[in-house]
């Protein structure tokens, strides 16, 4: 069925059921960023592939709602969908759930599937909705009655993220939680986000493309660990460890009999934005609901230090990787027929035989000259455009390792680049350099980073409309809470840095129709020093290793100290790599991190 026809009989579903809007999320009932193919009903309804993105569809409207990351692909992936690009944080332009309360008359009945709504979010909705008597209520998964070839359920088995890897048990970061609980006077606490439970039980999956996760819940009080998940998914030697850990292993689906038993006067701790309303609505009243983070998220935040050198590790074969990518670009671009899709599978190919590797941390974003400017632009054999010796390449990349998870972004002159090319992209260095460098007071937030990346563009009246920087989790989520870099003081970017937090550094610059410019690098949070009567300072340890296109830098917008960072950081990128490499490797490596000198 073409999308038309897929909305029109969305549309006699609504109308059968008295609803007058139906919103579809692009998430799962973990409220997942990346999810499985079971759950992606927008993008069989509208053709958009992008991860973040809300459809609503009313009897003579559809919408998708997405942010500027994703506007010049949500406008070819829509074309003749029958769905309209409604553009987030664009003058005149409001966000879906405003649209709705000032486009459907009073009275009206606006349905979604409450699995895929967090509680938060359906109290948000329902109070937005209230201002004009507009009744909000769980309609069911109205596109799953109509998706004929739908995918099941995810059924492959999940493994051991073995204790040399981890650094801590199961056990060890059980006594963590509960130890929280206590303070908190928990009695039960409930863990909805896959990585979360990934990370406190020691288990990894693939139940969703480039993050080793596992369809799950968890419920845990101070005596017991009920993990809820497919029983033909666990091994018998994966549950005989759990088992010797204290764990017991019920069916997915029986979670919500467990929060009905909860006995009355017990505190149950929940995360309101990672628990879905439909799971909310098991909970009887006599259970006193306690809201806020997950106790796991923070704990899983700061990396240990056995994953912190492990990390370490991990970006030195990364490295290996891309260095050889880059000199494969160099040496075929112009001489060969070469398209965006070759990058990616050559770098796959140079990541396959490294030790520990399991597969990409998501898929590369390989932009050449125009697609660089497509934020999240991710390139399709057949469609994707052929690289030639001119303008510019972005290569958005990430590597899944026993050892850890990398994400590193890299803009290249394919040919000689203009003043604008090279000023740009030493506005968007300087930036990365500021952040890389940065020292601030313990207790500073997320946030309060976000102004050194973007001060040199906005000198310019540049910006751009992505975050600076999000969390990363070890051998986990590309994107991991709860820290992230942006210009917003609420959410996630007013999470307070902490030593052990693992965050990229990605400024840029987009000019849609012409090139795009990034540069990413992931950095760990550490300690910087103690002074009497100012307390103790942190700072950023950059632990991705790779090359750094000079021919694109700027040298005379740099300062003494940004030239020094970036000569010390090439310094020891050939340093830590030139060891792993062959002699022609090497020769490369070293040309590419010779000392930039003042103009």
């Amino acid at each position: 069925m073409t999308s038309p026809e897929k909305l029109a009989l969305l549309r006699a579903k609504m109308a059968d059921a008295g609803i007058d809007a139906y919103i579809i999320p692009n998430t799962d009932p973990h409220q997942s960023e990346y999810i499985a193919a079971h759950w992606q009903a927008l993008t069989w309804l509208s053709g958009f592939n992008g991860s973040a993105a809300n459809v609503v569809v009313t009897q003579s409207f559809a919408g998708l709602w997405t942010d500027s990351r994703y506007f010049l692909q949500a406008e070819a992936q829509l074309a003749d969908s029958g769905i309209e690009l409604m553009r987030l944080k664009v003058p005149h332009t409001p966000e879906y759930v405003a649209w709705i309360t000032s486009e459907l008359p009073q009275n009206s009945r606006v349905g979604l599937d409450g699995r895929l709504f967090s509680v938060r979010k359906f109290r948000e909705m329902e109070a937005a909705f209230s201002t004009r008597n507009i009744h909000l209520s769980d309609a069911g998964d109205l596109p799953g009655s109509l998706w004929e070839d739908r995918p099941g359920m995810p059924a492959d088995p999940v493994y051991l993220h073995d204790l040399h890897f981890a650094g801590r048990s199961h056990s060890q970061k059980m006594l963590d939680v509960r130890k929280r609980m206590y303070e908190d006077q928990v009695e039960y606490q409930l863990i909805t986000s896959l990585d979360d439970i990934a990370w406190l039980y020691n288990i990894r999956g693939s139940d969703v493309s480039c993050n080793p996760v596992a369809y799950s819940y968890a419920l845990i009080t101070p005596m017991d660990s009920v993990l809820f998940i497919a029983g033909k998914k666990v091994p018998s030697e994966v549950a005989a460890e759990l088992l010797s850990q204290g764990v017991r292993i019920a069916p997915y689906e029986a979670l919500g009999s467990f929060l009905e038993e909860i006995p009355a006067g017990k505190h149950l701790h929940l995360d309101p934005q990672r628990s879905s309303q439909s799971l909310f609505q098991y909970i009887p009243p006599r259970v006193r609901v306690i809201e806020g983070i997950q106790y796991t998220t923070p704990l899983k935040a700061c990396k240990n230090p056995v994953e912190i050198n492990h990390i370490r590790s991990a970006m030195q074969r990364e490295g290996l990787a891309w260095v050889r990518m880059l000199m494969w670009i160099e040496a075929n671009v112009g001489r060969r027929a070469l398209t965006e899709c070759d990058v990616a599978d050559q770098l796959e190919q140079f990541r396959a035989p490294l030790e520990h590797y399991k597969g990409p941390s998501f898929e590369s974003i390989i932009g050449y000259a125009a697609n660089g400017a497509i934020v999240h632009y991710r390139p399709e054999r057949g469609r994707d455009a052929s690289i030639h010796p001119e303008n510019l390449l972005l290569i958005d990349a990430g590597g899944q390792y026993l050892d850890g998870t990398t994400d590193m972004t890299r803009t290249l002159a394919l040919g000689t680049p203009t003043e604008e090319q090279k000023r740009d992209f030493t506005l968007v260095l300087k930036g990365h350099i500021q952040v890389a460098m940065g020292i601030f007071p313990q207790g500073t937030r997320a946030h309060q980073l976000d102004t050194l990346a973007r001060q040199f563009l906005w000198a310019h009246h540049l910006n751009y409309g992505h975050g600076t920087g999000h969390g990363v989790g070890f051998f986990l989520s590309v994107h991991e809470g709860p820290q992230s870099v942006g210009p917003s003081a609420s959410g996630n970017a007013a999470t307070i840095l902490e030593p052990g937090m693992l965050t990229s550094n990605e400024p840029g610059i987009y000019h849609p129709g012409g090139y795009g410019i990034r540069v990413e690098n992931l950095v760990v949070c550490v300690e910087h020093g103690e002074r009497e009567g100012f307390g103790k300072f942190l700072a950023f340890e950059t632990v991705s290793l790779c090359p750094i296109d000079l021919q694109l830098v700027d040298v005379g917008l740099l300062t003494a100290p940004e030239i020094a960072w970036l000569d010390s950081y090439h310094e020891r990128v050939y340093e830590t790599l030139s060891p792993l490499l062959e002699e022609p490797e090497r020769v490369w490596l070293r040309g590419k991190t010779a000392g930039l000198r003042l103009a």
